[in-house]
């Protein structure tokens, strides 16, 4: 064929056009979660364990060390996800927020200003004064309930003897006119060894499940993001035998849960390292509902982790490993311990 005859052109322009008409076009909204390790102000709360986090303490906290981290996570947190949403996330869970101030300070930060974000935050009980928090687009979601569910648990040796510590955030809302739920934890730590703070983070695994268990009377299809620091793995008892989410999408039964981390997690993939060896404790999962591939309503399309080379320390010892805010006394000028994790909702456009 004479490849510049007007026939070839006219063919070209025919076909391209019936390809133009088949194709689909998208939403696609990030929802992520991000543990912000210590994002304190410098002001001595005097019921919480701060302390360090003030100018006379131990870190020598000052309001231009503050300045400094609170710009970096707000950097961190415009980008997750923008590379193929083009802005910002619509959801973002956080862990490590002191108050509100720290909040209302991230989110007035240039990167995320004008993208107008809401927040909801509950001071927690917890000793050292962190909270979990979930911000959010006012333009795509509007939030219809929302509520703190408290965790009471107790010292293994000493049953007497309760351990404050995060309670775990429900928010319900429309996302893009879509009813979404949303569940922002912060496990209890491995203080002590993963053996004897086990059950500590199994009692935060059966109050997730009676949270989603809550929602699913009423809403037996109900679209639920379960997001959070769990202080463990994908495959760890918590996880594993309590949630029980599956590690495929497919053939999913009503109520079940996927989680699209326990595959990167035997992949060798990870948020946070230790001793040489890499957790996947900031973790993602799903409802069954979010997991068919039915895109008329928002559905699950892609799970990933955060870790641009930047996020990464660039040198020493812990070379490679999430570039951590503060070390050997000192701001370090990174970012935190954890990589920011994140999911993609995809929808077809009308």
């Amino acid at each position: 064929m004479n490849f510049k005859s007007p026939l070839f052109f006219l063919l070209f322009f025919a076909f391209t056009l019936v390809n133009a008409q088949q194709k689909k076009e998208y939403k696609v909204n990030t929802i992520a979660f991000y543990n912000v390790e210590n994002l304190f102000d410098t002001e001595n709360d005097p019921i919480t364990y701060d302390d360090d986090r003030t100018p006379d303490g131990k870190d020598h906290w000052t309001e231009e060390i503050y300045a400094a981290k609170v710009k970096n996570m707000a950097k961190v947190i415009s980008e997750i996800g923008a590379d193929v949403t083009g802005t910002t996330p619509a959801i973002i869970g956080l862990c490590e927020t002191e108050n509100r101030k720290v909040l209302e300070d991230l989110v007035n930060q240039e990167p995320l200003l004008k993208k107008d974000y809401g927040i909801i935050q509950f001071d927690s009980p917890d000793r050292r004064g962190i909270d979990v928090a979930l911000l959010y687009q006012k333009r795509l979601f509007t939030p219809t309930n929302y509520k703190a569910h408290e965790l009471i648990i107790y010292d293994n040796v000493e049953t007497t003897k309760r351990i404050f510590t995060r309670d775990q955030l429900v928010v319900s809302g429309m996302l893009d006119g879509e009813k979404m739920h949303f569940i922002v934890n912060h496990w209890p730590s491995r203080s002590g060894g993963e053996a004897r703070s086990r059950q500590k983070r199994i009692s935060a695994a059966k109050l997730n499940k009676h949270i989603m268990d809550s929602i699913f009377v009423d809403e037996p299809y109900a679209k639920i993001i379960t997001m959070g620091d769990l202080n463990d793995d994908p495959t760890s008892p918590s996880v594993r035998d309590v949630l029980k989410p599956k590690s495929e999408r497919d053939g999913l039964q009503m109520k079940q849960l996927y989680n699209p981390m326990e595959n990167m997690f035997k992949e060798g993939l990870g948020t946070l390292a230790w001793r040489d060896g890499w957790n996947l404790f900031d973790q993602m999962i799903i409802s069954a509902e979010l997991t068919k591939k039915d895109y008329s309503s928002y559905r699950f399309y892609k799970a990933g982790i955060y870790n641009p080379s930047y996020l990464a320390n660039p040198r020493g010892q812990y070379k490679g490993y999430p570039y951590r805010s503060f070390g050997n006394g000192s701001f370090t000028g990174g970012y935190s311990d954890h990589f920011p994790v994140f999911v993609y909702l995809l929808k077809e456009k009308n």
